[in-house]
C-alpha cells in the first residue's frame, strides 16, 4: 500500500512541474517569438515589393535609391555615378517620401 501511495505522489509532483513549464513557454511564445515572426513577414512582404526608384536603409546604415531589382539583389545608387549591388536581405526600412533622416541618439 505504500509504494501505491508513493507513486501516486510522485506522479502528482511530476505533473505539478510540467504544468508551470508548459505555461512558461506558453507566455514566451505569445510575448516574444510570435511577434518576431510576424515582424520578419511583414518585412520580407517589404522586401518583395521594392521597385526601381524607392529610397532604402540598410543594416550598415547606408541610404540609397533601389535602381535595378533582380532575382536575389538589388542595384543600389549610394552617389552621383556610384552604384553597389546588395543582397535583398540588407534592406532595414524604406524612407518615405518626405520623411526627414535624423539619428536617433541626437533626441
Amino acid at each position: 500500500m505504500d509504494l501505491m501511495v508513493l507513486a501516486q505522489a510522485q506522479g502528482g509532483s511530476m505533473f505539478n512541474m510540467v504544468v508551470p513549464m508548459i505555461l512558461v513557454f506558453g507566455i514566451l511564445y505569445f510575448m516574444m517569438i510570435r511577434p518576431q515572426q510576424r515582424k520578419e513577414k511583414e518585412r520580407r512582404a517589404m522586401i518583395e515589393n521594392l521597385k526601381s526608384g524607392t529610397k532604402v536603409i540598410f543594416g550598415g546604415g547606408f541610404v540609397g535609391t533601389v535602381t535595378n531589382v533582380k532575382d536575389s539583389t538589388f542595384v543600389i545608387k549610394v552617389a552621383d555615378n556610384v552604384k553597389v549591388e546588395v543582397l535583398r536581405g540588407s534592406v532595414s526600412r524604406i524612407i518615405e517620401k518626405g520623411e526627414k533622416l535624423a539619428d536617433e541618439d541626437q533626441k
